[in-house]
């Protein structure tokens, strides 16, 4: 596997060449667009953080991959205790969905990666702040959210910023805006984590066809006692 960064005035590629075969599936996974003899991931030519971004992209991209692809353990639980160091020690406004977000909940289920949600003002500064991770810097996304960045600190954590109501169209996710006005709190080791409700999680995991998953949230509810607003575990 090789990388290759191209530069232009409109824009700067990451490109990721001779793909291992076992590594296919985690590319167009991870989004990464097929250009032919290469793999993807264009960034705005101004996008703050490009040069050290670029630098952690070919350090970093592989085990980011080979976590995606099943092959090597995700180390959540650290990456998401480094998250919380960080983000909540500057006073970031963030919260956390995904399967990450039922896992700290205590549910027995080992997430793929991170997935987190921040106000719009926070977005450019959780790059500033994941920066020695920050593998696609903060740019501006479009569709449903204005800004999208990719980190790896040990397992690959996903952030998104400025969330408009597109993102609860034409069906009601668990990180759009409905999410965040029912969020709820979670106590996870020594963190306050705020996360979306699990009603709403089990719906939508419903929804993209998870039964197991579905299961798994049944069984967590039928255990715990109703109408629960604040969690506390120690996974």
């Amino acid at each position: 596997m090789r990388f290759q960064r191209r530069d232009t005035g409109q824009g700067s590629e990451f490109r990721i060449i001779e793909v291992p075969g076992e590594l296919l599936p985690a590319v167009r996974k991870t989004a990464f667009t097929d250009g032919g003899d290469h793999w993807r991931r264009v960034f705005p030519a101004d996008t703050p953080h490009l040069d050290r971004a670029w630098a952690n992209f070919q350090r970093l991209i592989e085990p980011c991959l080979r976590q995606a692809a099943g092959l090597d353990p995700v180390p959540w639980q650290g990456a998401l205790a480094e998250v919380c160091r960080r983000l909540n020690g500057a006073g970031v406004d963030w919260w956390l969905t995904g399967s990450a977000a039922l896992a700290v909940r205590g549910l027995p289920l080992t997430p793929g990666d991170l997935d987190l949600v921040v106000s719009d003002e926070d977005a450019r500064r959780v790059g500033d702040l994941l920066l020695d991770g920050l593998i696609e810097p903060v740019a501006p996304a479009g569709w449903f959210c204005r800004w999208w960045g990719r980190a790896m600190l040990g397992a690959r954590v996903e952030f998104i910023g400025g969330v408009g109501p597109a993102a609860d169209e034409p069906e009601v996710t668990d990180f759009g805006p409905v999410a965040a006005a029912r969020l709820e709190t979670v106590r996870w080791r020594e963190h306050t984590i705020r996360v979306p409700p699990v009603e709403l999680q089990r719906a939508v995991s419903a929804r993209r066809g998870l039964p197991d998953r579905v299961r798994l949230i049944d069984t967590w509810r039928q255990a715990s006692p109703p109408r629960r607003r604040t969690h506390t575990t120690t996974r």
